[in-house]
């Protein structure tokens, strides 16, 4: 199945609109993801420039270090985090986390407020 069905099925689920992420723009993610390190989580802003708003990091606390997130073209998330390629059609103001057989999807009014 294309990614952008399973992307807006999971926003059926979630019961909001599909947002694309267009896959020549960028995210920001944490070196962390690719160590394995749980639960992954995800947030998303209002897009801004060349970026979707994604910021996507692994372990309980998101760093407040300026150099935390490293940008990643949409296209090569599934090269670096197949796992979140599905939550990046959820609109700004939803974040997610998850975990080996853990899955928390809600909508965050203060991302939009940022």
């Amino acid at each position: 199945m294309e990614i952008q069905q399973i992307q807006k099925e999971v926003c059926l689920k979630y019961e909001t609109n599909f947002y694309i992420s267009e896959s020549s723009l960028k995210l920001g993610i944490s070196e962390n993801v690719t160590q394995g390190i749980l639960p992954v989580n995800g947030l998303r802003i209002k897009p801004e420039g060349d970026t979707v708003g994604w910021y996507i990091w692994a372990g309980e606390e998101m760093s407040q270090d300026p150099e935390f997130f490293r940008p990643l073209h949409v296209t090569h998330i599934k090269e670096i985090a197949p796992q979140i390629e599905k939550y990046l059609g959820l609109p700004p103001g939803w974040r997610f986390l998850i975990a080996e057989e853990y899955e928390d999807v809600w909508f965050d009014s203060e991302l939009l407020q940022k």
